[in-house]
């Protein structure tokens, strides 16, 4: 049975009232517990006297800070739904979407507001800043966030529990671009969420988390602040882009339990500063003696470790497929590795699995509360797109009845845009998306997806994207122009070789006409996925 997000708050918070809870880790704000439920009295306070109602609609837009953690609780526990809009749209995107929620009320960060004006959005009420709850513009001049302290009671009514079904969030996935897509995620579904997390990723006591993932990303919004809060770890908050330097520093002075990311920061680790070393024709000469290869593990399990701050339970990626070759160095040197699957529209968890049962390229099993059906008449062998229905499911897009209804078939399945297969236990294998699956001349499936693994897996190659032109296949590849007096040939024809090899592994229906070179990387996504539809 589902254990609603505010229960385990409501357990939490009197238990570790005077410990620290969230942390601004380049910034001044620092909460304990205590402090944290009572700057969320405050805004309670301040949502009644501006006379908002319950399931009243409230923006949140900015950085990951503490008080924008601070912001989400306050509106959810009064009763209202939180907008949760990306602090990386455009100014103009972010009013459209504003306007598209009719929200009441907005907290965001200063330096969006710069590129804001309060006239285009004029269903807001008030405009609050998230660096100190000051007010940025409003109707009611009179009425201000209280300064003074809130005095809350140490018991565990902190927060009202309502009923599991009412609506929690409406997460925006898009901009303005067409018709915008707001998930509408009620408690249930983000609290069966926080279940799964605190049942195959136990802290195991306090904890200390990096949240370094958008907030506004159902990814990071669950795993690096919702579920782990639910069992009372302190949580940083990197407030500036995550750069490498400062996430190698802020691994290394918070040491996190757990680390949530994206393939691309795992992959760049071990593919220049791992692989390179264990390439070498004499390591691998020495690695085939039983004791060295077993030293060898270890130690490169260690710094692995020790890159990460030492006191790592799990290492979580998600968003897109991992490189082969480095799933199988992390498994082979025993790194505490998990792919898991998910969608915004699951909130954002599909599968999953302990770490101990993690099958390599997978994406986990469909997880409890869950099911999973594959649109296919083999769904063990024959490629379909993934259905799934359970707690995890959205109630649909806000005020988009249209796309509600073509995500939903009529029993009642979301179909979730990917293909894939099953296996007996229920571990779910992605082969790519149904927008980039390629139609090949004879009517065979191609998924790019699985090009781009082998590529990637290539000598000089950093990324890649396969797309279709005039009924051929074109690799675009960004190269590593860093490592280029690495290789013994130029890097064109380093990837001449590269094509030549691709190809020799793909059957002839997928072959690669030629590479082209980009000068600079793909265009990511806030999630660091590559915006596929900007190539072609």
């Amino acid at each position: 049975m589902t254990k609603h997000l505010f229960a385990h708050y409501n357990e939490i918070f009197p238990k570790y009232w005077n410990e620290p809870a969230l942390t601004d880790y380049n910034g001044d704000v620092d909460y304990t517990f205590a402090q944290v439920a009572e700057q969320v009295a405050r805004l309670r306070e301040y949502f009644q006297a501006m006379g908002i109602r319950q399931g009243d609609k409230i923006a949140l837009c900015g950085r990951n800070c503490a008080n924008w953690a601070v912001s989400y609780l306050a509106i959810a526990s009064y009763g209202a739904v939180i907008v949760s809009v990306l602090h990386e749209f455009s100014g103009e995107d972010i009013e459209t979407l504003i306007n598209h929620s009719e929200a009441r009320m907005l907290f965001v960060g200063p330096y969006l507001w710069k590129n804001m004006q309060a006239d285009h959005m004029p269903g807001l009420d008030a405009i609050v800043s998230l660096t100190d709850f000051s007010i940025i513009a409003t109707k009611r001049a009179e009425v201000v966030v209280s300064e003074a302290p809130v005095t809350v009671p140490q018991n565990n009514h902190i927060f009202t529990v309502r009923d599991l079904d009412d609506l929690l969030l409406i997460n925006y996935t898009s901009g303005s671009t067409g018709s915008p897509k707001g998930v509408m995620l009620t408690y249930r579904n983000v609290s069966a969420n926080v279940d799964t997390g605190l049942e195959f990723l136990p802290p195991g006591g306090r904890q200390n988390v990096v949240s370094m993932l958008p907030l506004a990303h159902m990814y990071g919004q669950l795993a690096e602040f919702l579920y782990p809060l639910a069992s009372g770890c302190h949580i940083h908050f990197l407030t500036k882009s995550p750069t490498p330097t400062l996430l190698m520093k802020a691994f290394a002075d918070v040491k996190p339990y757990i680390i949530v990311t994206v393939p691309l920061v795992i992959e760049k680790i071990c593919k220049r500063a791992v692989m390179p070393v264990l390439e070498k024709p004499s390591v691998k000469k020495v690695l085939k003696i039983p004791v060295i290869r077993d030293m060898a593990v270890n130690t490169i399990r260690k710094k692995l470790m020790n890159a990460f701050g030492g006191q790592l339970k799990y290492f979580i990626v998600g968003g897109a497929a991992i490189n082969p070759e480095v799933e199988d160095l992390l498994l082979k040197v025993k790194f505490p590795l998990v792919v898991g699957y998910g969608m915004t529209e699951c909130g954002p968890l599909i599968g999953g699995c302990y770490v101990h049962e993690f099958v390599p390229r997978s994406g986990g099993h469909i997880l409890p509360g869950n099911e999973i059906r594959i649109d296919s008449k083999d769904p063990y062998n024959e490629v379909g797109e993934i259905l799934v229905r359970g707690e995890h499911v959205m109630r649909g897009y806000y005020k988009n009845e249209e796309a509600t209804r073509a995500t939903f078939t009529d029993d009642g399945w979301m179909r979730t845009g990917d293909l894939g297969l099953i296996d007996s236990k229920q571990n779910i294998f992605i082969k790519g998306r149904n927008k980039t699956m390629i139609l090949g001349a004879s009517g065979q499936n191609i998924y790019p997806e699985e090009i781009e693994g082998k590529l990637n897996d290539m000598e000089g190659v950093v990324e890649s994207v396969v797309v279709e032109r005039e009924g051929k296949l074109i690799a675009l590849v960004f190269p590593d122009y860093e490592g280029e007096l690495r290789f013994r040939q130029t890097i064109p024809e380093l990837m001449k070789e590269n094509l030549r090899k691709l190809n020799e592994k793909l059957p002839k229906y997928a072959q690669i006409s030629k590479v082209e070179l980009k000068d600079d990387e793909f265009e990511k996504t806030p999630k660091r996925s590559i915006k596929r539809f900007l190539y072609k």
